[in-house]
């Protein structure tokens, strides 16, 4: 097991809940048998400045507090650096989290950096972009792409469902293009996942990712109409079997990806792209403290 003989904590606090989080943070530190430059960021534009600055003390381990979208939009910065990414949950879905194992309390969260156990995982690539866990095409990037700026700091979380349901009523099945290298498809679909691992939005919805798989895998959900997908959504909320039913997958070490028409990409949360794009997996590329895999 490597020796851990310093640190860095970079935390998303950009709201109230934040800096609380963040001095929760620092208190559950306390005691670890090294030093942890902790800073609290409230700029979400100064995220990436702040994680290169403490990345050039050549820390052993870098701890980040946010949500997936958080997680993924640093995560690009660690590739290449011989640096351990910890991990402290603050999201909503944190989808991530899930999928190592990491309790969802910031104290759990800090007794598996404590244990000191590591693990080398895979990390997804869209074109050049590494991501964390999830991309997805359909209804979630469409609401993240036309949110009016400050609703949901305004109208809190039901003013953001409400246009939410609005862009529902508009959204519309799209004809995907796959090529995985061994099969090509085309079919109309609802909500298509490009997967690092099982999780999405916080739910268990592709059983074939993994990080440690050395695979990325595109799951499409099919269907003419929408309805299809709340049924989907349901079936995968409730755990229930039925929710393969409309499902087919495809996976290997880069799929390429398109449809009619051109669509957003959200990758963890955040529009970062645009179709047609190449899905791919970066293998073993970074180490993670997490409990051991079962």
């Amino acid at each position: 097991m490597r020796e851990i003989k310093s640190a860095a904590m970079v935390v998303n606090a950009k709201s109230r809940k934040g800096q609380k989080l963040f001095k929760r943070a620092c208190a559950a530190m306390q005691g670890l048998p090294y030093d942890v430059d902790a800073r609290a960021v409230d700029d979400p534009k100064k995220l990436e400045a702040t994680v290169r600055d403490v990345l050039s003390a050549k820390p052993d381990l870098l701890i980040l507090g946010g949500g997936d979208g958080t997680i993924s939009g640093l995560v690009d910065l660690m590739v290449g650096h011989d640096v351990i990414l910890g991990v402290l949950p603050l999201g909503t879905a944190n989808s991530f989290s899930r999928t190592l194992g990491i309790p969802l309390t910031i104290e759990g969260a800090v007794e598996v950096i404590r244990a000191g156990h590591m693990r080398r995982i895979d990390l997804g690539m869209i074109d050049g972009d590494y991501f964390a866990n999830c991309a997805a095409m359909g209804i979630s990037p469409q609401i993240a792409e036309t949110v009016p700026h400050g609703l949901k700091k305004v109208l809190g979380r039901i003013g953001y469902l409400g246009w939410a349901s609005y862009q529902f009523t508009r959204f519309k099945p799209f004809m995907l293009h796959v090529d995985d290298g061994k099969t090509r498809r085309k079919m109309r679909v609802v909500e298509v996942r490009i997967s690092n691992g099982p999780y999405h939005g916080g739910t268990w919805l592709v059983d074939e990712a993994s990080v440690n798989s050395g695979e990325i895998v595109v799951q499409a959900v099919r269907g003419h109409y929408k309805r299809e997908l709340v049924k989907n959504w349901a079936l995968s909320f409730f755990g229930h079997e039925a929710r393969h039913h409309d499902t087919i997958s495809f996976s290997g070490k880069e799929v390429h990806i398109d449809t009619e028409p051109r669509l957003p990409i959200s990758i963890d949360g955040e529009v970062l792209a645009k179709t047609p794009v190449t899905a791919r997996i970066a293998a073993s590329v970074i180490e993670v403290m997490a409990p051991p895999a079962p």
